[in-house]
């Protein structure tokens, strides 16, 4: 019987970032990858979920809070975070379905 190292969260979490970024030229093919090469660094469908929705939720946040801090007018950078808020959160979904896709991959 061998035993085979399940993957991690962590290095999920920093492929999803990196394979996301390089790809977001692709609205639906880069997440998609991304979260497809994610789920299996995860090693499983379960925590695939969590490595998706960490960095999602956490970029998200990061990107609220930047624009609101760069412009003069904080109403304004409010309703500029916002909007990058629901496009980080819209980003979720293909990679979402990915991740589900790998994790089921590498839990076989």
């Amino acid at each position: 019987m061998t035993s085979e190292k399940r993957g991690s969260i962590g290095s999920a979490i920093v492929w999803i970032f990196i394979i996301s970024v390089l790809l977001f030229w692709l609205p639906v093919i880069g997440p998609l990858i991304a979260g497809i090469v994610g789920g299996k660094k995860a090693g499983g469908i379960g925590p695939a979920i969590i490595a998706v929705f960490l960095p999602g939720i956490f970029f998200a946040i990061i990107l609220f809070l930047l624009a609101s801090s760069l412009t003069g007018i904080p109403l304004l950078g409010a309703i500029a975070g916002a909007g990058g808020f629901i496009l980080s959160i819209a980003h979720i979904g293909p990679l979402l379905i990915g991740a589900i896709i790998g994790g089921g991959i590498a839990s076989k």
